[in-house]
């Protein structure tokens, strides 16, 4: 019986390998990931004021107005609260047809993404999950409101977030400007004259 056989000799180079297998495992454990704990409506709102003397182009024909935001919270280190706010106004003629408010969130973890990639993963890739469940509601809302279902298009979200990015550095570019005409426009610093009394008394002046 040799002494590997015995359990007494060295061990066989195969540990090295499974040490190997661990170390790669344990740097898979730190990839970056991102993972939805749960999902809900937060508020949702219908109004139709039209029903039941509407029209039917008004059913048929309506101008309808979308508009989305994106909102993200931080609940702790690793796990933030986002938020899609979806508002659909339609109207007939200049007359309300349905309004629809719908905010629905998502609990997200994030876990390795590092932090100049936080803000585009929350407003982008969170919002891009969320979007179909939303568009479901708001299909599904419309439809029990006696409508046909508003089928929302697909939203770019990559450039929502561009956009919005464009709008805050034209605001602080505004506001930097702003503050360099006021800066202008105060009038120069001038050095206090100390007024020296005349021997008599009388401040300088007279005869």
């Amino acid at each position: 019986m040799t002494a590997d056989e015995t359990g007494t000799g060295t061990p066989a180079p195969a540990s090295a390998g499974a040490a190997g297998a661990g170390n790669t495992q344990g740097a898979q454990e730190v990839r970056p990931q991102l993972g939805i704990q749960t999902q809900y409506v937060k508020d949702l709102s219908f109004e139709n004021p039209s029903a039941p003397d509407r029209s039917p182009e008004a059913e048929r024909s309506p101008q309808i107005t979308v508009n989305v935001q994106v909102e993200a919270r931080r609940l702790n280190e690793q796990t933030f609260e986002v938020t899609l706010q979806i508002t659909a106004d339609s109207r007939h003629e200049g007359k309300p047809v349905f309004l629809v408010e719908l905010s629905y969130a998502g609990v997200f973890n994030f876990i390795g993404i590092p932090e100049n990639a936080m803000e585009p993963a929350l407003l982008i890739e969170c919002p891009r999950l969320l979007f179909p469940f939303a568009r479901r509601i708001v299909a599904d809302v419309t439809r029990d409101g006696g409508f046909p279902p508003l089928l929302l298009a697909p939203i770019d979200f990559l450039a929502l977030y561009r956009s919005r990015q464009a709008e805050l550095a034209q605001a602080r570019e505004r506001a930097q400007a702003g503050e360099a005409v006021g800066a202008e426009a105060r009038p120069p610093e001038v050095e206090p004259v100390e007024v020296v009394p005349s021997a008599d008394g009388g401040g300088g002046g007279g005869d």
